[in-house]
């Protein structure tokens, strides 16, 4: 088990480094110049010339890339005291009269827009959005797709088993967007008297009296059902073909041999050894999810990380689009890392070493 994190962690740390150098140097080859777009019409030399020193702009993109990996790094190492080290929120390892070593949390910079916001904070105040948003959408998917994928297995080449394909079929060719768009025109426009569901709106809204923010959870009823149109799709057919593959197995026929009633042999059995590509399909989704359902966040109104990464690409704000990046990656490592460790529970065959 320790071997099997300590490779985990290896290639994360290969892939993190391979994403961070791909999206720093595609967004320092951009023909703009980030200074002049934080002063807008206001600039002048010496504004310039301070922005530009401010976010080390002035320096060698290859200097900025290994400045910008000394941010990152959890350790990080320094040649001398100064005020810029105040960004930070660190500990010192180690100090003498020309170099420095911290301890701190990763630097992902400061936004160009959001008044020179961290970047890290201003993630983290959407991503729990995204995580409700993202979550209830998973949940709904699995606890539909998968009894259906069980009793389409069990009914194979019945109406049911036919009606669910086509549906499966329907829902997986669905654009995100357009379902989006589709179910908001019908449920909270035309339906509105009936529903009383919002166009747009998020978890948290604005009292209009003054009252501060509060709680809206029929804002998530439509960007959960939307988002969860598609991976209902795919979980229920992997659902059905992976069980009735396993259902034909030699080790179902030997549980039957031995007097097992259908249910036990079906349900205890058969789909715990089918869950494996149920698991993968779910754990990706949620995976991107998690990223942000940028069109479906975005048509709702929903205020989590894709919305988010969709204002900031139009402010051209390179180092929250950068961050969020990076962001994304981690959940991605870190989904994948324990999607790996159920599979061992799931299937016994599947060792780690």
């Amino acid at each position: 088990m320790f071997n099997f994190f300590l490779r985990k962690i290896k290639y994360s740390l290969l892939v993190f480094l391979g994403v961070i150098s791909i999206v720093f140097f595609l967004f320092n080859i951009i023909p703009s110049d980030p200074a002049k777009m934080m002063l807008g019409d206001r600039d002048d030399a010496v504004q310039l010339e301070n922005i530009r020193k401010k976010y080390n702009l002035d320096k060698p993109p290859i200097e900025r890339y290994f400045l910008y990996l000394n941010d990152l790094s959890p350790i990080s190492f320094h040649f001398s005291k100064n005020k810029k080290l105040d960004k930070y929120q660190s500990i010192t390892l180690l100090e003498t009269k020309k170099k420095l070593i911290l301890l701190k949390k990763p630097y992902l910079g400061e936004s160009f827009v959001y008044k020179e916001k961290e970047v890290l904070s201003i993630i983290l105040t959407v991503f729990p959005n995204t995580i409700v948003l993202a979550f209830v959408s998973i949940m709904l998917a699995v606890f539909i797709s998968i009894p259906i994928g069980v009793f389409c297995a069990i009914k194979k080449d019945s109406f049911f088993d036919k009606f669910f394909i086509f549906f499966s079929s329907l829902g997986m060719s669905l654009p995100s967007f357009f379902s989006a768009i589709l179910i908001m025109w019908i449920f909270a426009y035309k339906l509105s008297w009936l529903t009383g569901f919002n166009v747009v709106g998020s978890l948290y809204e604005v009292d209009d009296l003054g009252r501060g923010e509060y709680l809206n959870i029929k804002n998530l009823v439509l960007p959960a059902i939307t988002l969860g149109i598609r991976p209902i799709a795919i979980i229920m057919s992997l659902t059905r073909n992976s069980l009735l593959e396993t259902l034909s197995s030699n080790f179902v026929r030997t549980a039957r041999s031995k007097g097992l009633s259908e249910f036990k042999v079906v349900i205890v059995h058969a789909l715990r050894n089918s869950l494996s590509s149920v698991l993968t399909a779910t754990s990706g989704w949620f995976a991107s999810m998690l990223s942000g359902a940028v069109f479906v966040e975005y048509i709702f109104g929903w205020n989590g990380v894709g919305k988010l990464l969709v204002e900031s690409i139009n402010n051209v704000d390179f180092p929250l689009v950068m961050g969020l990046i990076l962001f994304i990656g981690t959940c991605f490592v870190f989904i994948n890392i324990l999607v790996d460790v159920i599979y061992s529970w799931l299937d016994p065959r599947i060792k780690i070493n």
